[in-house]
């Protein structure tokens, strides 16, 4: 790679890392190229961005952002590496998840980059399939927010039958008592 294509690698890294919160470090060194293949491909299908850099490359796009948080990564940055990035925080997760069933642990996960918060391991990756979305923790705040109105709602209804139903059995004896 000449100087200028090693520059303007690193000005593509820059721009993916500034465009997403999220980013994944993987090594996909024992992968064959039919498995490369699949694995682009579920990426593609979930609107994942896969790209193989040189750690060199990486490390450089990183820095250049004088970044505390980026620093726990860089000890991630040996082997092939590839970079998952996305929009959300757990679908790369899923997807290696998922991949790993029919691969025997393969990619392995290096790093990962949710937000401001860094993990690094390959023990992670369980813990990364259960992050929460912002879509399902929205929908589960909604949830705890319509659960009480839903019971008082149901207690005035039951109340008002039941005070409807009193009001007329009281009635009934006061026409009888009137015949």
């Amino acid at each position: 790679m000449t100087p200028a294509q090693k520059n303007e690698a690193i000005v593509a890294l820059k721009e993916k890392f500034a465009q997403y919160d999220n980013f994944y470090i993987t090594n996909t060194e024992s992968l064959t190229v039919d498995q490369i293949s699949k694995l682009r491909r579920l990426c593609f299908e979930k609107n994942v961005e896969i790209k193989v850099a040189k750690n060199s490359l990486i490390k450089k796009a990183l820095e250049s952002f004088n970044d505390e948080k980026y620093a726990d990564i860089y000890q991630s940055l040996h082997g092939v590496t590839a970079l998952m990035f996305s929009d959300s925080p757990k679908e790369p997760a899923l997807i290696l998840s998922s991949f790993r069933k029919t691969n025997k642990e393969k990619p392995v996960l290096k790093a990962a980059l949710i937000g401001s918060d860094v993990f690094t391991g390959d023990n992670e990756l369980a813990n990364l399939t259960k992050i929460k979305t912002k879509n399902e923790l929205i929908g589960e705040v909604l949830g705890l927010l319509q659960s009480p109105a839903k019971r008082v709602l149901a207690a005035l209804l039951h109340h008002h039958e039941g005070a409807a139903g009193a009001t007329e059995e009281a009635a009934a004896p006061a026409e009888a008592s009137a015949e």
